[in-house]
């Protein structure tokens, strides 16, 4: 099975709330995942975040968030690879 990650944490220091703010009259969100959607390649696409609000726009754009990521995973110093760990650890439970 080929899954596509997406991490998307709600506390982006440099562009607050980013996956959110609208681009091209879509939330940020949106584009990664209408991408992978595009690819056909992935079997599923999940959103790991530690927000609510984005895993709702995540939802509604098709993509799966089977859980809100824990807040010490989501700090700025956070590895992607750590949350990728998480993510794979969780799904496979």
């Amino acid at each position: 099975m080929k899954i596509a990650v997406i991490l998307a944490r709600s506390g982006s220091k440099r562009i607050p709330k980013k996956n959110i703010k609208s681009f091209k009259g879509k939330p940020m969100i949106y584009w990664p995942i209408a991408a992978a959607k595009k690819s056909k390649f992935f079997d599923r696409i999940i959103v790991s975040t530690d927000s609510k609000k984005i895993a709702n726009i995540a939802k509604n754009n098709g993509a799966e968030v089977p859980f809100i990521r824990v807040k010490k995973l989501s700090d700025h110093y956070t590895a992607s690879i750590e949350v990728l760990l998480d993510c794979i650890h969780k799904i496979n439970s």
